[in-house]
């Protein structure tokens, strides 16, 4: 199980390589296996940012493999409809930066997990798209959801009910992938900003990333105050007093994530 998804680590950096040739497809084993290496993560508190990218130059992830749906076997479907959610909604509340690095196809379930991410950065030849309509079927693994979120409405319904395939070049123009770099250029990129967040207290990113990520469901009325109440609350952790005093001593911090 543990090679169909490799994970190495680069200082305060997780690198998970999704490695299931030839189009690095998601099984059972590897969605389970990513839910509980981002648990793990959660509690390395070394940990600070995470990176997912594909093995090889073609694909970032092609998503599920349609053969487990064949059958049409309606227990089959809801087992692997719990398993994607579970895996990419834990990714998603994972308490650092996360950063898709999509070094080529990124379809269906490819796309999905890195619409789990933070931050998304593209190869120029990647081409995205959620094409499960296509099969009948549909992004259950958050894509209707993130995918509105990320581009509104309009796009979303282009790309979900039209099919619609993009390059790397227009999902950047709609605000899909925040960056894209040439071919073979993804990983350095995410590493690189991965790499900055080791500079923000670890403390500060998981509270100000749980607000930011509160407006999906919720107001913005309800999510001021807990705004406040959680700068208030940092001043319980040592990162804060470390941040400071820092600054205020013109050194560099030295973050303990606590």
């Amino acid at each position: 199980m543990t090679q169909l998804l490799q994970l190495s680590k680069q200082e305060h950096t997780a690198v998970i390589t999704i490695a299931n040739p030839p189009a690095n497809t998601w099984t059972k084993e590897s969605l389970t296996l990513l839910r509980d290496m981002v648990r793990e993560l959660n509690d390395d508190k070394e940990i600070y940012a995470l990176v997912i990218t594909g093995e090889g130059e073609k694909f970032f992830s092609a998503g599920a493999d349609l053969n487990v749906f064949a059958s049409g076997d309606k227990g089959t479907a809801a087992t692997m409809a719990t398993v994607f959610g579970e895996a990419f909604e834990t990714l998603a509340n994972f308490r650092g930066v996360s950063i898709a690095a999509i070094n080529g196809y990124s379809m269906g379930g490819g796309l999905e997990v890195a619409l789990a991410c933070d931050i998304r950065i593209a190869e120029e030849q990647a081409q995205m798209a959620l094409p499960e309509a296509a099969v009948g079927l549909l992004p259950c693994a958050g894509g209707t959801q993130n995918l509105s979120l990320l581009v509104g409405e309009g796009w979303a319904k282009r790309m979900i009910l039209c099919g619609e395939r993009i390059t790397a070049q227009k999902a950047e123009q709609i605000g899909l992938v925040e960056e894209v770099v040439e071919k073979g250029g993804s990983l350095e990129a995410a590493l690189k900003l991965a790499k900055q967040t080791a500079k923000q207290s670890p403390v500060s990113v998981t509270a100000c990333k749980s607000l930011i990520q509160m407006g999906r469901g919720g107001s913005i009325n309800s999510a001021l105050p807990l705004e406040r109440e959680k700068f208030v609350a940092l001043f319980d952790s040592n990162d804060q007093k470390e941040g400071v005093n820092a600054f205020l001593e013109k050194r560099k911090p030295q973050w303990t994530n606590s």
